[in-house]
């Protein structure tokens, strides 16, 4: 047994400037485990709570410092002796003390911190890369980026409703040849918004964020990018969407607005003919967020008439909740599920839903947040679950890149053992 001696928490600042928690974990071998929190802005109402200090003096009223000193309070005494590798055993401590079911005591964001950070000192204490603590001598896969290229929603200050238009570099044979591939396409898509005198200035996850007027105008730039860089849509690079439509939903009147882009308001039924069209029209691979986070008979309709064609994400849908992810198996609403650690607090948590996911034909999408930090967790727990795809954003900001960094380190290490899905990807007939 290696115990626990100590427990620290700070607030540190986010990629959007915003603060957020980063904490370490010490035993009394001389190890540490460190892990800094994401935060999202476009999030579901079903996530675990994210706290806040609320005093509007310090940082608009998003300091987390008395958070984080609660946090210390709280668990650091309960850790104690308490031994490193015992992960779902401190994973069920912290939910225990919380006590609520949306973790809204602690903090998700607080809980999150300690998790993270235990699994990171036991790698450590084993010796081991944390891919190999978490996955075992199975974890080999690299993943297929889902990059974001062009943004819009709440991650951009431009027209478009839809917030993410990604592509998806499956003609690749290894994951540097996938980073290749998308480089290409990504500054191609710079030279083609250059060429049309609009902005390349970037939104949150590095995507560019230009004035276009529709969502097939965006779409349809992304397609010529795609050949101007000299790759054949559909085969060697296809696309991924998140409109992330929770955020256009609303309930009262069972409508989708398009506020910022003016186009014609849909009810559930017509969003799901919309997306079928596109489906047919464009060679589109993932839709993520097609319909609201409640809109369950929409998910179901729009579930069968894809009847396996494409890849249909549920993000606020599941919220990495495996509860909500039952649901949606039961009904048979979407096929896919998007994963992020914070939404549901705890890595156990996270590991339990991937699993359930798995054994149900769902696929897992291992994914950061618009508010990210330079923690690289999530490269190391895409390679661990083997779950073959990852949205980290794109070739542009720091906090983007070092999981892209850290998954190069790993295709390294693994050597030959390393397995890149590519062609093999599941939706690809």
């Amino acid at each position: 047994m290696t115990a626990i001696i100590g427990l620290n928490a700070r607030q540190i600042l986010d990629s959007r400037g915003t603060p957020t928690i980063e904490v370490e974990v010490y035993t009394e071998n001389g190890i540490s485990g460190r892990a800094a929190v994401p935060s999202g802005a476009s999030t579901g109402k079903h996530e675990a709570v994210e706290l806040r200090d609320g005093d509007k003096k310090f940082f608009r009223g998003n300091s987390v410092i008395n958070v984080c000193e609660r946090l210390v309070q709280v668990v650091e005494p309960e850790l104690l002796d308490l031994s490193v590798f015992e992960q779902k055993m401190i994973d069920d401590l912290l939910i225990d003390l919380d006590g609520t079911e949306n973790k809204s005591n602690l903090g998700a964001n607080a809980i999150l911190g300690v998790s993270l950070a235990v699994a990171r000192a036991a790698a450590e204490e084993a010796g081991l890369p944390l891919y190999k603590y978490l996955g075992g001598v199975g974890a080999n896969t690299l993943p297929v980026p889902m990059m974001n290229i062009l943004n819009g929603g709440k991650h951009a200050d431009n027209k478009l409703d839809f917030q993410e238009f990604m592509i998806m570099p499956v003609g690749a044979d290894t994951f540097t040849d996938a980073l290749n591939i998308a480089s290409d396409v990504f500054f191609s898509l710079k030279d083609l918004l250059k060429l049309k005198g609009k902005s390349t200035n970037v939104g949150d996850e590095g995507g560019f964020a230009p004035e276009l007027d529709t969502h097939e105008e965006a779409i349809e730039m992304v397609i010529s990018a795609i050949e101007k860089a000299g790759y054949k849509p559909g085969l060697d690079v296809f696309i991924a969407l998140d409109p992330a439509t929770t955020e256009m939903y609303v309930p009262e009147k069972g409508i989708y607005e398009f506020k910022k882009s003016h186009q014609k308001d849909k009810n559930s039924d017509q969003m799901v003919d919309f997306w079928m069209e596109w489906i047919n029209n464009y060679p589109i691979l993932s839709l993520e967020d097609a319909l609201a986070e409640d809109d369950w008979d929409g998910w179901k309709k729009l579930t069968a008439k894809v009847n396996g064609k494409i890849q249909l994400v549920g993000d606020d849908l599941f919220v990495t909740n495996s509860k909500r992810l039952k649901k949606g198996i039961d009904v048979k609403a979407a096929n896919s599920i998007l994963i992020k650690v914070n939404q549901i607090g705890t890595l156990s948590e996270t590991i339990e839903t991937i699993q359930l996911a798995t054994a149900n034909n769902y696929t897992s999408v291992i994914s950061h947040r618009s508010g990210e930090t330079e923690d690289t967790f999530i490269a190391d727990l895409v390679v661990a679950m083997n779950t073959g795809q990852i949205k980290t954003g794109s070739l542009s900001r720091t906090d983007r890149i070092a999981k892209y960094n850290q998954l190069l380190r790993i295709e390294e290490e693994l050597g030959l053992e390393g397995k890149y899905p590519g062609r093999n990807f599941k939706f690809i007939k």
